[in-house]
């Protein structure tokens, strides 16, 4: 029975730039885990803005535009309006994104296994493979307890999922070829 081998090897600078990116996802990780409800709210006030920003240049590009017909000035209605309202109230926002955190932990796990699969002959993979399969869990936990618990879930779940992609990425940049 013959066993394949292959030659796998990482550019210093792709190991350079995942051990930065993995020491920086670990510090935010942290800080989501410990305050997470501060992250919660952070979060959906961030998004706030941004939709208000959003607004204020659609706004522009429509009144600058050499159509102004009514239904121009829909999006940028709506950007703000929807702004607004996360801002004024970041719960219900916050259970808004619980539920797209949780779609999105699905679609993680789907790419983290996928992306273990592919780097298999590497020493690291397994932590992809793990970190895949504790998105399914994660995803699995919010979806449970969804609306109630958004507020201090979703931070802790995101502090988990940054802590979690920054481990493997500095896993994966200290692996040698096999």
């Amino acid at each position: 029975m013959t066993q394949f081998s292959m030659r796998v090897s990482l550019d210093p600078d792709f190991r350079r730039y995942a051990r930065t990116t993995g020491w920086v996802l670990l510090i935010l990780g942290l800080a989501g885990i410990l305050l997470p409800k501060l992250v919660s709210i952070t979060l959906s006030v961030l998004i706030g803005w941004l939709l208000l920003l959003a607004g204020g240049i659609s706004a522009y590009l429509v009144y600058y535009s050499y159509r102004r017909s009514g239904l121009a000035w829909l999006k940028p209605f709506v950007l703000f309006a929807v702004g607004f309202i996360v801002i004024f109230n970041p719960t219900l926002a916050i259970a808004a994104l619980g539920l797209l955190l949780a779609v999105y932990f699905l679609l993680d796990g789907f790419a983290g296994v996928s992306f273990a699969m592919e780097w298999r002959p590497l020493s690291g993979w397994g932590w992809m493979l793990a970190n895949g399969i504790l998105s399914f869990l994660l995803a699995g936990i919010l979806l449970i307890g969804w609306p109630f618990s958004s507020l201090w879930v979703v931070g802790l779940l995101i502090g988990i999922r940054l802590f979690l992609d920054g481990l493997a990425l500095l896993m994966l940049s200290t692996t040698t070829a096999q």
